[in-house]
């Protein structure tokens, strides 16, 4: 499988589907999970993409199987953001890439954006979170229960009333398996992040992808569009805050018309 080595301790999986023609040169898009999840998460993204495009998922650090094998799990900034660039460093070492992120991976994806501009070509995030939720008695519950406890407590409101049973047991399961020391170790790290200030700076063409829910909805992302200089906001009919999960083929699709709109000769 696929594992960048980033120290003796930990190595980053990557999951590379590219089912392009062997004679062309496809542009990358690389996916970033968000809290709890891994590269299933995108699953339902992948055949809309990979025809035409190079498509990489990664599991961040502590998730999936990017577990260090023993020891503490050391999670800051800094180590997300030279993960992402040793993964687009192998996958990607001559050409820009496309970014699209889920939830709290957007918070990785706008820091590279904007601090490695010259290895982005576009950024598309999915319903972000950007700075700390709330997450009150997250933690608790975690520490006591663990977290697919958690993740079943949660699960409503992430993915409303439409998804059928075995889709929310599909998704409990699948952030269930986070360790409880990795969870507890994003939650300390997200509690110290706003990348709303850092908006501005971004130069990149950029979208939101959304939809209007009590957790996250047009009001807040409005907001952040408003502030990116080349920004574009499309609000998705869905019922659940994780749009991406809820409703993939309609995510997808304005995705892959943005991307198209921005190849990497058009800048």
């Amino acid at each position: 499988m696929p594992l960048l080595e980033q120290t003796a301790d930990l190595g980053i999986f990557y999951q590379v589907d590219n089912h392009t023609d062997p004679w062309t040169n496809p542009e990358t898009i690389i996916f970033i999970h968000g809290f709890t999840e891994n590269v299933a998460a995108w699953y339902a993204w992948v055949p809309h993409f990979s025809r035409k495009y190079q498509v990489v998922r990664y599991d961040q650090r502590g998730f999936g199987q990017s577990l260090p094998t023993k020891g503490p799990l050391e999670l800051t900034t800094h180590h997300l953001i030279n993960d992402l660039q040793n993964v687009i460093d192998r996958v990607s070492p001559h050409q820009k890439v496309h970014l699209v992120t889920g939830k709290s991976g957007a918070m990785t994806g706008i820091e590279i954006a904007r601090t490695l501009p010259q290895k982005i070509q576009s950024l598309c995030m999915i319903s972000p979170a950007i700075k700390a939720p709330n997450i009150d008695g997250w933690i608790a519950h975690m520490q006591e229960f663990g977290v697919a406890s958690w993740a079943r407590w949660t699960m409503g409101n992430r993915l409303g009333s439409k998804m059928p049973t075995k889709g929310h047991e599909w998704w409990i399961n699948l952030m269930g398996q986070t360790p409880t020391k990795t969870a507890i170790a994003y939650l300390n790290w997200v509690a110290s992040i706003n990348q709303e200030p850092h908006l501005k700076e971004l130069t990149i063409p950029t979208l939101i992808v959304g939809n209007d829910t009590a957790r996250r909805g047009f009001a807040e992302f409005n907001r952040y569009v408003q502030q990116i200089p080349n920004g574009q906001l499309e609000m998705i009919l869905a019922d659940g805050y994780h749009t991406g999960a809820v409703a993939p083929d309609d995510c997808a699709a304005v995705v892959k018309a943005f991307i198209a709109k921005h190849p990497l000769d058009s800048l």
